[in-house]
Formats: structure tokens, sequence, C-alpha cells
């Protein structure tokens, strides 16, 4: 097995898995096995008070069912958070105390980001005002002109974000006390030695942050692979808000089924196999030819 490649599929335990966190485990598992890589599971659940309990061992036995094991023990995030400390302290004045409230950083009108939070205004920059105290951690990202985060994604191709003027200090430990996605991630991405990322495109815009956060900490940044995104029938994004349905453990059929809707989604002309071994066999060149007619290998 090569050691060259390292990927991973990082769900969030708040529900079951639906068709469209289906379609980012399937395209994460092709691209590790097209790449002779391991595959890595990782139960992303920093956020403990989102979680639904019992929620990650049904993930867990629906990629087992699925065929889709992990290559190394499965982590939980909520028991790292020792890591994600840790690097908190290796930013050192990378990072700031923040006093500021959700209201207050709304009626600052800078707008919201990509990925629809407020743009902070750096209020706490310089320092808590006095009375206040502190609320969350933030990172400070470079100035206007020093601020641009470059990126080429291996399906969507170059990407360029302004952090300063499109998210602002970011989040690093939240006002509620759990750690914020962004830092947990990069924690855990370069801890594993994570070398491709491919996830749902809407992530697509968390990137950048990862990115210059990788750089402050000194971590490798690895490749990024964004897939699209399985809509409803009014072009919402499938998801647990929207009503997706859950992908139900089954007989061999069904799971075949599920796995051939998911792959005709990333683009796989594959046509019905009669198991889940004929599946994989026949799935695994396929997303190899369709990485190198986009160029993506």
């Amino acid at each position: 097995m090569s050691t060259t490649y390292i990927g991973r599929f990082a769900p969030s335990p708040t529900g079951p898995l639906h068709a469209g966190s289906l379609v980012a485990a399937v395209a994460s598992y092709l691209d590790a096995r097209a790449h002779g890589g391991e595959w890595l599971v990782r139960i992303e659940d920093i956020d403990e008070g989102r979680s639904v309990p019992g929620a990650d061992g049904a993930i867990l036995a629906l990629l087992d069912s699925l065929g889709m094991h992990s290559d190394r023990e499965v982590v939980w995030q909520s028991r790292r958070k020792a890591l994600y400390a840790a690097a908190a302290e290796r930013l050192g004045a990378h990072a700031y105390p923040c006093g500021c409230n959700r209201r207050e950083i709304l009626d600052s009108r800078l707008g919201v980001a990509p990925d629809g939070a407020a743009i902070y205004p750096g209020t706490c920059r310089h320092g808590l005002a006095p009375g206040r105290g502190m609320r969350s951690l933030r990172l400070r990202v470079p100035e206007p002109g020093a601020d641009a985060i470059s990126f080429v994604d291996r399906f969507a191709g170059p990407m360029t974000q302004h952090l300063a003027s499109e998210s602002g200090d970011f989040v690093l430990k939240r006002a509620d006390g759990y750690w914020a996605y962004q830092l947990a991630v990069v924690v855990d991405d370069a801890e594993q030695g994570v070398t491709d990322i491919v996830r749902g495109f809407d992530l697509i815009d968390s990137t950048a942050r990862q990115i210059y956060l990788q750089r402050v900490l000194g971590v490798p940044t690895p490749r990024y692979l964004h897939v699209p995104v399985v809509r409803n029938e009014h072009g919402e994004k499938l998801s647990k808000q929207t009503g997706a349905l859950a992908v139900l453990p089954g007989d061999e059929t069904a799971a075949v089924q599920a796995l051939l809707a998911a792959a005709r989604f990333l683009g796989l002309p594959l046509e019905r196999p009669d198991s889940l071994a004929a599946f994989w066999a026949a799935a695994i060149p396929a997303w190899s030819r369709l990485l190198d007619e986009r160029g993506a290998r």
C-alpha cells in the first residue's frame, strides 16, 4: 500500500448519512484506492452539542455494510481536545481573545463570508475593550494586500480568496467553549498525515482559511478535490436541515443501489453490478479514468 497518499472521510454525527454525504464518502474512498493509498475515517464531533447519540456507530456500521473500511483506527475529535489546545498555544500572537457577541459582529455591516458567516470587523484586534471578557479566540489574518490565499483544486481549478475582506479574523475557539471546525480539522489532518482531502464543494470556501492556518502552524498543505453537492428539487444542498433521507443499511442489493447512485452522480458511467465486490472492481478504475480525463490525477 502506498504511503504517499493518505485520504480521509470525516462525517459529523449529527444524524445518519444521507445521499449527499454518501457521495463525499464514495469519492474520497475511490480517490484513495485509485492512488493505492490509505483511507481513514474520522468522526468530527467537536461540536458535541449537535452530536446525536448513536449516530457515530450508525455511520460506521453503514460504511462497513457498503464495503468501506478505514485503514487505521477510527478517531473522534471529542477525544483530541488536548491536541487543539496545544496548537492554539503554538499560534502565539497570531491568535487573540475576542469579546464581541454575534449581534455586534452582524451590526458591523461588513457583509457575510462565502460560507454565510458574518465577516469580522477586527474590533478586538488590538486588545479587549475595558470591562470586556474573552468570548472567543480568533486567528489574525494578513492585512489587505497580503491576504490572498490561492490554491488549485483538482476539480474546480485555480481558486483565490482574500481573507481580510472575505472572512476577517476567524474563530478558533467558540464562545460556548468548543474548539472551532477550522482549527480542529487542520490539526487532525496534520497529525494523521493526510495528503489529499476529497470532500463536498460546499466546503471549498473554508479551504483558504485552513491553508493559512496550516502555514501559521508550519504543517503541510494537502491537495484538495471538491466534488459537486447533491441538491433537492428546490435547488437546496441536500442536508439534514433540508429533509434529506438517511441511507439505510440493508441487504447487498440495497447497498449496491445506493453506491451506484452516488457513483453515477459523480459522473462514473457504470452498469448495474451484481455485488459489492463487482461495484468496487468497476468503480475504482472508472474513477481513475475520470481523473485522467479531467487532468486531476
